[in-house]
Formats: structure tokens, C-alpha cells, sequence
């Protein structure tokens, strides 16, 4: 085989004693780390780049830098594409009463139910659009509630609100923040807030930085999920994106701002130190 080869005896024998020697604790550690960064990856829906990948497999246990992650990922050829899409959804041309703006780019809040905040997006499909309606509480950053349809009539904020409500029972004084849309402004929807002694918020005209974390939100979801697959129905689409919702971004994904733990984790864990602080106190 060597002479039809044109290879050495030694050569031969060197590469064999290679393929049957076992692998060294280094290579066997690093098979690991490139087997952790590739599932933790695709479970992210594709999306985590390396600080989140670093923090994945820090929870479990591996003892390494984020450059190198960095590196295995390249390596492996992981790389978070994310496109990019627009369309206006916000009509401020109207003749309703516009509250100030409460809120005045405070994001960071000290306890649940004291600052939500409210937009819509749109979502493409094969059979038309569909807008979905959202609510996020500053405190964890969780989306409480939403709703998905085929306009943006009042009904859609109405029902968004009404889930919101439903699941978290806000305390008198909760902000409710939102753009100055008509849905927003209607006076069935400013009814309902003030229903619930709600404080009502809303941001100046096109100035979509007074409400940067809901429209964060937004187009996280749209980059991780929407953009990524083309929803043949709208029923495809109100499924993939429910499903974004509850089992990935609420309860999964890692939000830098929450030092990399998720939505749900961050209010169990401080949950938890509630109960404790109260615990000693008592």
C-alpha cells in the first residue's frame, strides 16, 4: 500500500500510532467546550454571540474566557446574522389628549408592576401582515402581555392590556408608557387605565429612544425569530411568535441588562431575596 501510495513505511506507521492513541485530557476538554458553545448556540434560536455563550457555559462549569469562546465559534463557523427590516406602525395624527412623559428614559426600576411600557410591530407573512401588540415590565424586562392580529385597531392594545392585567394585577400608580399612537390615546383604552389607577406616560413625537426597551424588544424579536424563517400562514406565524414569547425570551434568554440571567429567573431569584430580607425582619 505504501509503494502504490508513494508513502514511506515511517510515515504510514507514524500517522497509525496518531489514529489509535487516545485523545489527551486537553483535546477531550476541548471537544467538550466546542460540543457546549454548538448547543447552546442553536437552543438561543441561532442568536447568542459569545457573552452569552461565555455565560451558558460558565453555569456549567467550564473555567474560560469569553475570547475564547469567541474563537471556538469562529472556529465552528457560529456567526449571529441578523438582518434588518422597517415599517411605520405609529399614527400620532390625531385629536386626543397627549399625557407627558413620566418616564423620562428612567429605565431602571426597583420593583415589579411600577413601570410598564407598551408598542406595536409588525410581522410579514405569506398571506399578509400581522401586528402584534406588546407589554414589557421594566423591573425583569418580561413581556406580561400581548396580542397578534391582522390590523391595529384599538382591540388589539385593548386585549394586550387586558392579558397584562389579568396576570399581574398592577398596584394604584403603576406608569403605563407607550408612544402617543391613536391606539394608545383612544378613549377606550385611557379608560381602562385610569380603570385601574394607572398613571398614563407617553413619548414625544418620533422619538423612539423614550421608549428604547420595548422597541428593543421588538426588534430582538424580529432578528431572532421573524426574520430568520418566511410564515407560509399568519396562524405559523402567531404560533412561532407565542412561542418566542413564553419558552425563549421570557424564560430562556439571557438579558445583558439583568447581568445575563432571564426575565422569569431574574424575579424568582430576587423573589427569593425578598422573601429572605423579610424573613429576618420578622
Amino acid at each position: 500500500m505504501c509503494e502504490v501510495l508513494c508513502a514511506s513505511k515511517s510515515g504510514y506507521y507514524n500517522w497509525l500510532q496518531k489514529q489509535v492513541a487516545p485523545l489527551t485530557e486537553r483535546e477531550e476538554q476541548e471537544i467538550q467546550i466546542a460540543q457546549k458553545v454548538y448547543q447552546s448556540f442553536h437552543e438561543s434560536y441561532r442568536t447568542y454571540g459569545s457573552p452569552r455563550i461565555h455565560k451558558d457555559l460558565q453555569n456549567a462549569g467550564y473555567e474560560l474566557s469569553q475570547k475564547k469562546v469567541a474563537n471556538t465559534m469562529r472556529e465552528l463557523g457560529l456567526y449571529a446574522v441578523m438582518p434588518k427590516q422597517y415599517q411605520q406602525t405609529t399614527d400620532s395624527n390625531h385629536s386626543h389628549f397627549v399625557y407627558p412623559n413620566l418616564v423620562r428614559r428612567q429605565f431602571n426600576v426597583e420593583a415589579p408592576n411600577q413601570v410598564w411600557v407598551a408598542d406595536i410591530t409588525y410581522i410579514r407573512t405569506m398571506e399578509g401582515w400581522l401586528y402584534l401588540a406588546s407589554i414589557m415590565d421594566l423591573y425583569s424586562r418580561k413581556i406580561i402581555g400581548w396580542s397578534i392580529a391582522d390590523h391595529m385597531k384599538e382591540e388589539l392594545v385593548l386585549e394586550a392590556l387586558e392579558n397584562a392585567l389579568t396576570t399581574r394585577k398592577p398596584p394604584a400608580g403603576c406608569v403605563h408608557h407607550s408612544d402617543r399612537g391613536v391606539q394608545y390615546c383612544s378613549t377606550r383604552y385611557i379608560n381602562q387605565l385610569k380603570e385601574h389607577n394607572m398613571k398614563i406616560s407617553m413619548s414625544k413625537k418620533g422619538d423612539p429612544y423614550d421608549n428604547a426597551c420595548i422597541e428593543s424588544f421588538h426588534s430582538s424579536m424580529k432578528k431572532e425569530c421573524v426574520y430568520r424563517q418566511r410564515f407560509q400562514t399568519k396562524r405559523d406565524a402567531k404560533k412561532a411568535i407565542q412561542d418566542y414569547i413564553v419558552h425563549f425570551y421570557n424564560e430562556k434568554r439571557r438579558h445583558s441588562t439583568l447581568d445575563y440571567v432571564s426575565p422569569n429567573q431574574y424575579e424568582r431569584i430576587n423573589a427569593k431575596k425578598d422573601k429572605s430580607v423579610r424573613s429576618l425582619s420578622a
